[in-house]
């Protein structure tokens, strides 16, 4: 088997952020879908309850955009292969959240972020300051960022109108994954950051999060 040189690793990190932000991603799993007891299905979303719903999905698209970058930045600084193997797969599962909110996006009839770019450049600098720091740090990260997804999704799902059930499905499958992702960091032996840089990583992400509602 070919060893990946760091350029390789560069030019697939290259790869990676194109295809994240201006390519089409497509789910390795298939679209969550309402349990069996939720049906019937309510009656249709009216206009207020489809913008709402766009919305939180443009900020959870928004979330999935972070993750690609954050975790194509600590596979290409980590120096540890079985590290990077570790990230490079929490990320194809994270492609599916994706390829998933994009999609809810468009049933929608509504649009990603403008910001996009943005956000991935923020997220992508951080996974890298994260990954200078050291494995253990930059799993950290990766357990204190899923806890606070986790969070935000529980919110979402408190918010979305009880009649849309088919982003609820999704939301409850991303919140799941991301609660695994962040045992899966500490079992790997992550450390949560100091509280200060929680603070920090919160108010990051409130401002994200308020931006991307709308914009």
């Amino acid at each position: 088997m070919r060893t990946h040189t760091p350029i390789d690793r560069l030019l697939s990190a290259a790869d990676q952020s194109l295809r994240t932000l201006w390519g089409q991603t497509h789910a390795q799993r298939a679209t969550p879908q309402p349990e069996a007891d939720a049906w019937p299905v309510p009656a249709g979303l009216d206009e207020n309850e489809r913008r709402l719903s766009g919305a939180l999905l443009r900020v959870d698209h928004v979330g999935e955009v972070c993750a690609q970058a954050l975790y194509t930045a600590q596979a290409l600084g980590t120096q540890d292969a079985a590290l990077r193997t570790h990230l490079e797969a929490a990320s194809r599962e994270e492609a599916d959240h994706l390829a998933w909110t994009a999609q809810r996006l468009r049933e929608l009839g509504d649009r990603q972020s403008l910001l996009n770019p943005l956000w991935y450049a923020g997220a992508f600098a951080i996974g890298m300051v994260a990954a200078r720091l050291g494995d253990r740090v930059s799993l950290g990260f990766v357990i204190e960022t899923e806890r606070q997804v986790e969070a935000h999704l529980d919110s979402h799902l408190g918010r979305l109108p009880a009649a849309d059930l088919a982003s609820r499905a999704i939301v409850r499958q991303m919140r799941d994954d991301e609660i695994a992702h962040a045992e899966a960091a500490q079992q790997a032996g992550g450390v949560r950051p100091p509280m200060p840089v929680r603070w920090l990583m919160r108010a990051a992400a409130k401002v994200m999060t308020t931006t991307a509602h709308r914009v």
